[in-house]
């Protein structure tokens, strides 16, 4: 697909049971985003999904956003459907920072894991790359034998700092890169890349990723959509009449020239 074009995003409203996660929510994410939706008026941005089967999705990207509706017991969610086959998605990793902790102690911790060996130098079969502050690198290897068992074990290791330290998704590899931006860091965390197939498998056979590895890079992807989220939270309203509600209100917005296509690549300083 042509970056500089991208196809008006295909906005729905779903159940929110009919949403799977490939990940493991982020509890250092998803807590706060509880309590910040008990008073939010609109849905700023909404979770990429994408189709397994007739009515049930992959999470894509938003698995916090998407969790902490079902906490709440909202019945319906605002989502943005982009299939893998659409050529709108790019699949990648996200690196982690690991940062507000002791090195030394990281790496006691990791040393302690069952099925991880932790040897020095990178390593093919490696499930991950620990590379220090210290200037050391570090290779995880465990014995193996599917995506769903590496999955597994990177929960473990994952587990590890998000319970310990701070985690930080970058995708700087570059050490140098890395130290000036995060003061706090310790180490960074390199994972292997993952395929599409990977992605929905996990989500089909609950065999989750940790929080914060994959990373979707959606072209045409719908921000600051600000729709009212009592009109998801709505439960005497059915799916189909919410949903022709919500064509009415993109017809508004298009005819009022509020939607607009970004083509470069932008940061955002407001998240």
């Amino acid at each position: 697909m042509d970056r500089y074009h991208a196809p008006t995003p295909d906005l729905r409203i779903v159940f929110a049971d009919s949403l799977h996660p490939h990940e493991e929510h982020d509890s250092q994410r998803a807590l706060p985003l509880i309590e910040r939706l008990k008073t939010e008026a609109h849905i700023i941005n909404p979770p990429i999904v994408a189709p397994i089967g007739s009515s049930q999705f992959v999470i894509l990207d938003g698995a916090n956003r998407c969790h902490s509706f079902r906490t709440l017991g909202y019945p319906h969610m605002l989502v943005q459907v982009a299939s893998y086959e659409s050529g709108q998605v790019e699949l990648q990793t996200w690196n982690h920072v690991v940062g507000s902790w002791d090195e030394q102690s990281f790496l006691e911790q990791l040393v302690s894991l069952p099925d991880v060996e932790m040897i020095s130098g990178q390593h093919t079969q490696a499930i991950a790359h620990v590379l220090t502050r210290s200037q050391q690198i570090f290779a995880l290897r465990s014995p193996v034998s599917s995506v769903h068992e590496r999955n597994a074990t990177l929960r473990r290791v994952v587990s590890i700092y998000q319970q310990n330290a701070t985690l930080h998704r970058t995708t700087l590899s570059e050490l140098d890169e890395v130290w000036p931006l995060y003061a706090d860091a310790i180490a960074l965390v390199m994972f292997p890349h993952y395929l599409p197939a990977d992605i929905i498998a996990a989500a089909k056979y609950q065999a989750f990723l940790p929080p914060g590895i994959s990373r979707h890079i959606v072209h045409g992807r719908a921000l600051r959509v600000n729709y009212p989220i009592d009109r998801l939270k709505d439960e005497q309203v059915r799916l189909p009449e919410k949903n022709e509600e919500l064509h009415r209100w993109m017809q508004q917005k298009m005819a009022q020239r509020q939607i607009r296509y970004y083509a470069e690549s932008t940061y955002q300083f407001d998240e």
